[in-house]
């Protein structure tokens, strides 16, 4: 007599997974591999965001120093336009310009980029008794604005945008530096 061997039924199901459990860890493998990838899609365009931030942080940071050093060092100032300013450093001339959406220091030795991705940008006199000189870009003011001020102030904004990602903005508001060797009257 031949006797067959077959197991029950219960048995055989455990050799394996069944169409819909293989179906159902795919979808929830699917969900979480999605999930996994938006996390490191929006961690990634943070962290160049960031790294935007500080770019911006570090130009403004490193221009605004040396303005500040030629500004308090300046024996006298010509105002060029409302976008630009030319300071008497150590009987030299020392000229700033915002153009073309760059903050630019020419003096002797050349023309140097400062800042790029301005997008507003200006220049703020003040009088001795720190009231603001109102008179600044006109043609026929500029020589009044000269004699009258007594503290410079920037005021800027920049913006990178890394392609696809939000663009990433930096304002910056300049202390009011003092002309400590520039003679003006009350």
């Amino acid at each position: 007599m031949t006797t067959s061997t077959r197991w029950p039924a219960r048995e055989r199901r455990r050799g394996g997974f069944t169409l819909t459990e293989i179906l159902v860890a795919l979808g929830l493998s699917a969900l979480v591999l999605g999930a996994i990838l938006t996390s490191f899609i929006f961690l990634t365009r943070t962290g160049l965001r960031v790294e935007l931030y500080n770019d911006m942080e570090r130009q403004a940071r490193s221009a605004l120093e040396l303005f500040a050093r030629d500004t308090r060092e300046a024996s006298a100032i010509t105002w060029n336009s409302a976008q630009s300013v030319t300071l008497i450093v150590d009987s030299r001339p020392v000229t700033y310009t915002h153009a073309a959406g760059s903050f630019t220091r020419t003096d002797t030795s050349g023309a140097k980029v400062l800042i790029t991705g301005i997008t507003q940008f200006s220049f703020k006199g003040y009088t001795i008794t720190g009231a603001e000189v109102t008179s600044i870009g006109g043609a026929t003011s500029l020589a009044n604005a000269a004699a009258w001020t007594k503290q410079l102030q920037i005021s800027l904004q920049s913006s990178r945008s890394p392609g696809d990602t939000a663009t990433a903005t930096h304002k910056v508001l300049s202390a009011r530096y003092i002309l400590r060797n520039k003679r003006v009257t009350a």
